[in-house]
């Protein structure tokens, strides 16, 4: 994660993207600003411009609860995005749990029972932990299956598997910020940050937009090269005694051409390995290079 004034960058680049009439002020004046200007979101905050100023610049350490909420109603903040400007202007006292790389033997006991559901555990950074035969078939046309962001953004069969790249790229890089906020100091969330914006300019403009939005369940159009199209349902669970990881499982609507497809794939990754640590065989394959 990027260091430093992280404040700062978040608002600027929250009232760099809200436009005058959205803030319901006018429009028609000239601006040297994209967005609304720092004197525009204190007026509607109700704060002085200086004191808004010095929050943006990192000077002002202790805003309270009712100035922060003040600020994400100004700049029409969703819940995910309101929860995320309090977190990094409260930060918690005490440091963070460090996230959890390596993944239970039961859990990878329950992702075999999935069977014709494609499962995969993730780690804060998008890596992927582990997966079971159905999940590591679904994803065999990529050239590795280690970390989703990089998958998305730098393998260039994720184009054609995503059949709607730019809303998955939204998603995920939104979901990104979501999931590695509670690990500010992770070397791997930063590694994979770091590599990211620098071979993908796709990559470093939407993480400029500093949104933020977990994805937890969602309708993904898929195509694979074995089955073709396929229109999956995506649901996200917490694995709460592993601070970090999620469990991802694909599903289909049942007597649909998906749901044969989703059977069809597991028959396809029958003669694959059950699950072990590691979608590439490692024993963490959170702490390998994306690149």
């Amino acid at each position: 994660m990027t260091r430093g004034n992280e404040l700062g960058d978040f608002l600027r680049a929250r009232r760099g993207r809200l436009l005058p009439e959205q803030a319901g002020l006018p429009s028609h004046t000239s601006r040297r600003v994209k967005g609304l200007r720092r004197e525009e979101v204190a007026l509607l905050a109700g704060v002085s411009t200086d004191y808004y100023t010095r929050l943006e610049q990192g000077r002002e350490r202790n805003p309270s609860e009712q100035v922060l909420g003040a600020v994400a109603r100004a700049l029409r903040l969703e819940a995910d995005a309101a929860a995320h400007l309090f977190r990094l202007a409260q930060p918690a006292p005490q440091p963070a749990t460090p996230a959890v790389t390596t993944v239970s033997p039961e859990l990878l006991r329950l992702m075999e029972h999935f069977l014709d559901l494609p499962a995969c555990i993730v780690g804060p950074a998008l890596d992927i932990l582990a997966a079971n035969r159905s999940a590591r078939q679904l994803y065999s046309g990529f050239a590795r299956m280690d970390n989703q962001l990089r998958m998305l953004f730098l393998d260039p069969f994720g184009r054609r598997f995503y059949q709607d790249w730019e809303r998955a790229a939204r998603s995920m890089v939104s979901n990104l910020r979501a999931q590695a906020a509670p690990f500010p100091d992770d070397p791997r969330v930063t590694q994979v940050i770091g590599e990211l914006s620098l071979r993908s300019p796709a990559f470093a403009d939407l993480w400029a937009r500093y949104d933020v939005r977990p994805c937890t369940s969602d309708d993904k159009p898929l195509w694979h090269p074995q089955v073709g199209d396929l229109a999956v349902h995506y649901e996200a669970f917490t694995v709460t005694s592993a601070p970090g990881q999620r469990l991802l499982v694909y599903s289909a609507e049942p007597g649909t051409p998906s749901a044969d497809a989703l059977v069809l794939l597991r028959t396809l990754a029958e003669d694959l390995p059950p699950n072990t640590r590691g979608a590439s065989g490692r024993a963490t394959a959170g702490r390998a290079p994306i690149g």
